[in-house]
């Protein structure tokens, strides 16, 4: 079990400016540190997924006896590059990094692997860069559990309709479309048919739009599964202004565990949702950083694209109250 206790983030912060300061620059005769220096490259720490998954990273550096360092991408593609680089050159051990931007990770992998610097990848995606693995949520067993979810919650409420919707998330998030060709497989095994799958590109304003428009085409629907919280709620909210519950009419069910879905799903505003566990993941890219460094193989759940998945929870009325 990792350490309970959460530094302030102020002290995070400290722990950046402080962090990269290697005493051995300026003094080549100064005996060198053993204790292994892990970088993490943050996407946002606005964010409060990223907040979580930085204390789990965190938590789990520090119960080693490990050196933290912490670099906030602040959803800029340049800071991205610049700071991670940043990390690197000032003696890391092993990057972790949650990259806002994929596509750029060739640089800093490439200075990574210049300077014998394992690289694990949290989140996100890889861009097709050669990281040494990278960790997701089990995206597309998240999708089968809202399917298996939303087929007895539509039994229990004693509808008999087959017609179901999917709101899928923008195009170029490819590991979140794993959650909705999970959720057709599982749904489609039930016996339902999935009568629309349109795009709400993740905003929840697109994901209201969208939802009206199926209801207006498909006013029949049992069911609908929306890739993220912000369209869940919003489809969700579009079925009550159509004078229909998101429970027990039209059963609705998000992706994530915000905040928003939670307060929704206790006021019977949302049937339930799939929780990601960023502060697992985190945990996670440590225990992977270490076999990376110490050189032990990697067991893989898709050893393509080197990814380890990470469990993700359903979460109702039922359990909502147990989500910290």
């Amino acid at each position: 079990m990792f350490k309970k206790g959460l530094l302030p983030l102020a002290l995070a912060g400290a722990l950046v400016l402080t962090g990269c300061t290697d005493s051995n620059a300026t003094d080549p005769n100064a005996p060198k540190d053993d204790k292994v220096v892990v970088g993490f490259s943050v996407y946002d720490m606005q964010y409060e997924f990223f907040q979580k998954m930085e204390k789990g990273t965190r938590e789990a550096v520090t119960a080693k006896g490990w050196e933290f360092k912490l670099h906030d991408e602040k959803s800029d593609e340049n800071e991205m590059v610049t700071g991670a680089q940043a990390l690197i050159d000032s003696g890391v051990d092993v990057l972790i990094i949650s990259p806002f931007k994929p596509s750029a990770l060739g640089p800093i992998i490439a200075k990574a692997k210049a300077k014998g610097v394992p690289v694990i990848v949290d989140d996100i995606g890889g861009g097709g860069a050669p990281y040494d693995a990278i960790v997701i949520s089990d995206n597309s067993g998240g999708g089968k559990l809202a399917a298996e979810y939303m087929a007895k919650q539509i039994a229990a409420n004693g509808k008999t309709g087959k017609n179901v919707a999917s709101i899928t998330c923008e195009p170029s998030a490819v590991y979140a479309a794993r959650r909705n060709a999970g959720f057709k497989e599982a749904i489609e095994k039930a016996g339902f048919k999935v009568v629309a799958e349109l795009s709400g590109n993740s905003k929840a304003e697109e994901g209201y739009k969208v939802m009206k428009d199926i209801l207006a085409k498909n006013p029949d629907v049992a069911g609908v599964f929306a890739c993220n919280d912000p369209m869940g709620v919003a489809a969700a909210n579009a079925i009550k202004d159509a004078g229909k519950s998101p429970v027990k009419d039209i059963v609705a069910v998000g992706f994530n565990a915000d905040p928003e879905a939670l307060t929704a799903i206790k006021a019977d505003g949302l049937a339930a949702t799939v929780a990601q566990d960023p502060t697992a993941m985190g945990a996670l890219t440590v225990k992977l950083a270490e076999q990376a460094l110490n050189k032990t193989a990697i067991t893989f759940d898709n050893a393509a694209e080197r990814e380890v998945y990470n469990p993700v929870q359903l979460i109702s009325k039922d359990n909502v109250d147990t989500v910290k």
